[in-house]
């Protein structure tokens, strides 16, 4: 995809292995301000890998990752201050309420106090949760934690924005308005590195769509010029692509064994 401005993120030649399995192969990639980036694969692809090392968590790679034109192997922790990262399973602090967390992790950020309390509960409202602001995080549902996760991936305000399954235990009225929050971040010249096994809301959120396979990005555009072959879902895309077109034969050999 053309653009001509330079990118934000640009990972060149990267590779990981674990020991004798290579998880990633030779990613190359460049990634714009503004851009919504689906990325997508199946369980094993380098997906977790890959989100891994953007966010400083992996740093024993082979290749190149610049973040704003600096090698985030030099000086990690000032990119990780400009970096927002959901991840899909966080361990949340559970005896600390919603405005103790917050407050924790703005200052890990060096944001202000008195910001981080405006912030929080402005997002805390955001959300629908801001009369749960001072109760202990142990009584929360699944969603309900996800949501403080969320506020807390966003609340120093990033430029890049790492997503890893972010829906994950929302209700259905805080996944429509998770998704019109991305787009308006993106809007905003926000970068928003998406990845989920949803393929339905990658579908949605996405302008630019990125699928591993086997460690290797076998697909990379928009939604409408990734189904120019033909296929008019995300699902049957990445079906072809990952060899597995078989999900109905698979669905009735599971059937055939229950009889």
């Amino acid at each position: 995809m053309e653009n001509t401005s330079s990118p934000i993120i640009s990972i060149k030649n990267l590779r990981k292995n674990y020991g004798e399995k290579q998880v990633l192969k030779g990613v190359n990639l460049d990634i714009y301000p503004g851009q919504v980036i689906g990325y997508i694969g199946p369980n094993g692809a380098g997906k977790s890998t890959t989100v891994k090392i953007l966010t400083g968590l992996i740093s024993d790679y082979e290749g190149e990752v610049l973040m704003y034109d600096q090698n985030i192997q030099n000086d990690i922790l000032s990119i990780k201050a400009q970096i927002g990262y959901v991840p899909e399973n966080a361990e949340i602090y559970e005896v600390l309420t919603p405005l103790e967390y917050l407050d924790f992790v703005g200052k890990l950020y060096g944001m202000d106090e008195d910001k981080i309390a405006e912030r929080a509960m402005k997002l805390l409202k955001a959300f629908g949760i801001d009369s749960n602001a001072d109760q202990r995080m142990d009584t929360f549902s699944k969603g309900m934690r996800q949501k403080v996760l969320l506020i807390s991936g966003i609340i120093h305000n990033p430029k890049i924005i790492i997503l890893d399954e972010p829906l994950s235990g929302l209700d259905a009225n805080a996944v429509i308005m998770v998704k019109e929050l991305i787009a308006l971040l993106a809007k905003e010249g926000k970068t928003i590195f998406y990845c989920s096994h949803m393929m339905d809301v990658v579908e949605k959120v996405s302008d630019r769509i990125l699928l591993i396979n086997q460690g290797e990005i076998v697909a990379d555009g928009s939604f409408e010029e990734l189904k120019a072959g033909g296929d008019q879902t995300l699902e049957r895309i990445f079906a072809k692509l990952t060899g597995k077109e078989d999900g109905n034969q698979e669905a009735n050999d599971v059937l055939s064994a229950l009889n």
